[in-house]
């Protein structure tokens, strides 16, 4: 299984992005999608999660900015981050959950920079 992430970049403060990640190969089932984040120096942490059913948890930094979704037809998951702030840079790392394993992107990064 294989996990592509794409739409990073640049942006400045106030700014959105979205970001995509897709999931190939052989896949059965995924149970819960999502991302993490981790900026310079800093652990990584879990910014959104969506389980197969639509339930969502956010970390509080993000609540009310960031919209978590997926399209479990396509195996994706998607991130959309409005309202960006200069904190908000990092590496975005997607991951899904099979069952038994977890899998990860190879991470996409977003600078939120005037």
């Amino acid at each position: 299984v294989q996990l592509q992430a794409s739409g990073g970049g640049l942006v400045q403060p106030g700014g959105s992005l979205r970001l995509a990640c897709a999931a190939s190969g052989s896949i059965f089932s995924i149970n819960n999608m999502g991302w993490y984040h981790q900026a310079p120096g800093k652990q990584r942490e879990l910014v959104a999660l969506i389980t197969r059913g639509g339930s969502t948890n956010y970390a509080d930094s993000v609540k009310g900015r960031f919209t978590i979704s997926r399209d479990n037809a396509k195996n994706a998951v998607y991130l959309q981050m409005n309202s960006l702030k200069p904190e908000d840079t990092a590496v975005y790392y997607c991951f899904a959950t099979l069952p038994g394993s977890n899998y990860w992107g190879q991470g996409t990064l977003v600078t939120v920079s005037s």
